[in-house]
């Protein structure tokens, strides 16, 4: 295998290491990104612009071939403190190109003016041709730059491994929690009960994955508060991983599930397009995009059960506890693989090692507190010199690290089966990848192991865990330090209402959803039952802005708008286990899959801002619009064609929709397009895409007395015009 190593690819790493067969290349830039990069044995490691340190003292560390360090940086004398009126605004060329190539281009038809299905061959002659416009073009900006997630805020070289100092063990007692914030305001007066059918569908949309003519009546009787209490109370009606036990997806059998990840698309798939709890099922999305685990790729066996089992700790947690949510992901198999926590060991003095420090800093950057110390409105905080003020510094992640380490699987109870492909090996059963982590060496796979958690102090964010202190109290201790941090309620607050409700919520939405956070009205910290509620009843929830106004709405991400046409059309599997393959590729599918982010920082980010847009001249953002490009729309548009007309079989997608009242109404072509725009745009579509939709359904005639064939094609394609167009992509 040989591969080029970017900048992109190393970010927040602290080590990089060539696989045995494989080949390395690393430019200066993306080795300067990591202090140190080691080529495995068998492993080749090309480098372009690095220096080989070779000095007394530095040796390879057993087992490797070579280290190579980054050649030293200039030293840079900063700036004289002289106040200096900022300069006028001038263009800056933007930074180089990150040295990634380029992906190979895919060769994608652009759809037909109107795709419409040819009829079937009938004994009547066909109607004259009826000249349609082609639906309206969804506006996308030109393809954006390959995303660059923002490096650590002061990288440094990996310290030298000081020898710890022999102290008896000191377990410290729990920092008491800081006293609790007062209680949040009451939001401002919103609209109790919708009042229109419009309305009704407008807010389900936002809260859930479908609307229905049913639940369109339920919360016009009921409002919106006692709709959504009814919907958080419904239960988990079956979890990920009792769904793969029940196709046998977790024996060991000739067709080696272990060594398999498509069984957990077809998990996520079936939970989103089937699962009653559909809130609860759109919040634990969410909370996928902020706690991200990606099966692309994850090295473990039995890596579907593994993301089951993430998955439904994100489910079971969706509305308790944010504290005990962050520590369930903190230990779970998946992620520990995933952000390198499984086997993080502690420091080394003779081969120089430290612990890795990968999950330290994602847990700060991406989890808890981000990158900028923040106002509980979400805006960033400013320090005398007008600059953001950095909420955590290198220090704090290389003391952090120390917190993960010594932790593996736990293999308590375990049973090792022989493989029936390979009767000389033999595979252990699923269980250690369904339990969390332990730092207990006697349920390791190794019993007669030693603990590899470190020893040494961990001082960081302003608190200290003394030196010699266990596992299990330097997790709490840190966790608990994270989580009563005050950026915690507006960074996860702020994020939520973006896959809910708005791209760019007003900085009071974001301080309200974050005074819950800090205290639910009960004195409780972290109620994501409360915060969910806060999210979803509040005014710009239920009475947003105009639809004209800047900042409304946001674009439907690729998975939303599957789901939805699964769960409106009565999607069924006819083989019962929902065989949709990973959607993730652009050019010829969805463009995106659950949990298949390409990196940590997912799919999308939530400040992106497509280049030379209006958006852009706002100074808004459009996370979602991360996913867009001329490929991707194609792509998606070309999808559903194939997903309509039930053409994907070759792939294994079994999953078919009904249609069933839409079939029945298929003559009346007003009533067919009123119906859907109902339930898929809460009436959004404008007149002007209204006619061009109703002229291509007119073009061909359709009688009740039609063959069932023909009314579904009039169906596909109505289906069709709508969900490619601007009016449903943009949901406001």
């Amino acid at each position: 295998m040989k591969r080029t190593v970017s900048p992109d690819d190393i970010e927040g790493t602290s080590e990089v290491a060539a696989r045995p067969g494989s080949t390395a290349t690393l430019d200066k830039q993306g080795a300067a990104r990591s202090p140190v990069v080691y080529a495995l044995p068998g492993a080749s490691l090309l480098t372009a612009g690095c220096q080989l340190d070779s000095s007394a003292g530095t040796t390879p560390p057993p087992g490797l071939d070579v280290i190579i360090r980054p050649p030293p940086p200039v030293p840079v004398p900063p700036p004289p403190p002289v106040p200096v009126p900022p300069p006028p605004p001038v263009p800056v060329p933007p930074p180089p190109p990150v040295p990634v190539p380029p992906p190979p281009p895919v060769p994608v038809p652009p759809p037909p003016p109107v795709p419409v299905p040819p009829p079937p061959p009938v004994p009547v002659p066909p109607p004259p041709p009826v000249p349609v416009p082609p639906p309206p073009p969804v506006p996308v900006p030109p393809p954006p730059p390959v995303p660059v997630p923002p490096p650590p805020p002061v990288p440094v070289p990996p310290p030298v491994v000081p020898v710890p100092p022999v102290v008896p063990p000191v377990v410290p007692p729990s920092a008491p929690p800081p006293p609790p914030a007062p209680p949040p305001p009451p939001p401002p007066t919103a609209i109790t009960k919708p009042t229109t059918d419009a309305e009704a569908a407008a807010y389900i949309l936002k809260a859930s994955l479908s609307v229905t003519e049913d639940e369109i009546s339920d919360i016009k009787a009921i409002g919106h508060t006692a709709w959504l209490d009814k919907q958080l109370a419904k239960p988990i009606a079956q979890t990920g991983v009792d769904w793969l036990s029940s196709l046998n997806f977790d024996k060991v059998t000739i067709e080696e599930y272990y060594h398999l990840s498509g069984q957990a698309d077809f998990m996520l798939w079936n939970q989103l397009m089937t699962s009653p709890d559909a809130v609860r099922k759109r919040i634990a999305l969410a909370l996928s995009h902020f706690f991200v685990v990606s099966l692309s790729p994850l090295e473990i066996f039995w890596r579907s059960n593994a993301v089951a089992y993430f998955w439904d700790q994100l489910n079971s947690n969706a509305l308790g506890s944010f504290r005990k949510l962050l520590e369930d992901v903190t230990l779970n198999p998946a992620m520990g693989v995933y952000l390198s926590t499984l086997g993080n060991r502690k420091e080394e003095a003779s081969t120089n090692r430290v612990p890795d420090e990968n999950y330290a800093r994602e847990i700060m950057q991406l989890f808890t507190i981000g990158l900028y110390e923040l106002n509980n409105d979400g805006s960033k905080k400013l320090g005398t010199n007008g600059q953001p003020i950095e909420s955590y510094t290198n220090d704090d992640v290389s003391n952090l690290a120390r917190v993960f380490t010594g932790y593996q699987n736990d293999f308590t109870g375990n049973v090792r089966t022989q493989s029936i492909k390979v009767p000389t090996t033999f595979v252990n059963s699923v269980n250690y990848v369904l339990k969390p982590m332990t730092s207990d060496p006697s349920k390791w796979q190794n019993p007669q192991a030693t603990s590899e958690h470190s020893t040494f102090e961990k001082k960081f964010l302003g608190i200290t865990i003394p030196a010699n202190t266990d596992a299990p109290t330097s997790l709490r201790l840190a966790l608990d330090r994270l989580f009563n941090h005050p950026n915690v309620g507006p960074f996860f607050s702020k994020q939520m209402i973006q896959r809910f409700i708005t791209s760019n919520p007003s900085p009071a939405y974001v301080d309200r959803v974050a005074s819950v956070f800090n205290n639910n009205g009960s004195g409780v910290r972290g109620d994501l039952r409360a915060v969910f509620r806060a999210i979803l009843l509040d005014t710009e929830a239920i009475n947003p802005p105009s639809a004209t106004a800047p900042t409304a709405g946001k674009l439907r991400e690729p998975v939303l708008r599957l789901t939805q046409w699964a769960r409106t059309f009565g999607a069924v599997s006819k083989k019962g286990d929902w065989g949709i393959p990973t959607l993730a590729n652009q050019a010829t599918s969805l463009g995106q899959s659950p949990l298949r982010a390409p990196s940590v920082f997912n799919f999308f980010r939530p400040g992106y801002v497509p280049p030379n847009t209006a958006i852009a001249t706002n100074g808004l953002v459009a996370p979602e619009f991360q996913l867009v490009s001329e490929v991707s729309v194609a792509g998606y548009v070309n999808f559903m064609v194939s997903v309509l007309k039930g053409e994907m079989t070759d792939t294994g997608w079994d999953v078919l929709a009904t249609y069933t009242k839409e079939l029945a109404i298929a003559h009346d072509s007003t009533a067919l397009l009123d119906r859907l725009n109902l339930l898929l745009t809460a009436n959004q579509l404008s007149d002007a895409t209204k006619t061009t939709i109703k002229t291509a359904l007119d073009a061909t005639t359709v009688l009740t007395t039609n063959a069932p064939a023909t009314k579904l094609k009039r169906v596909q394609l109505a289906i069709l015009l709508i969900m490619a167009s601007p009016d449903y992509l943009i949901q406001k």
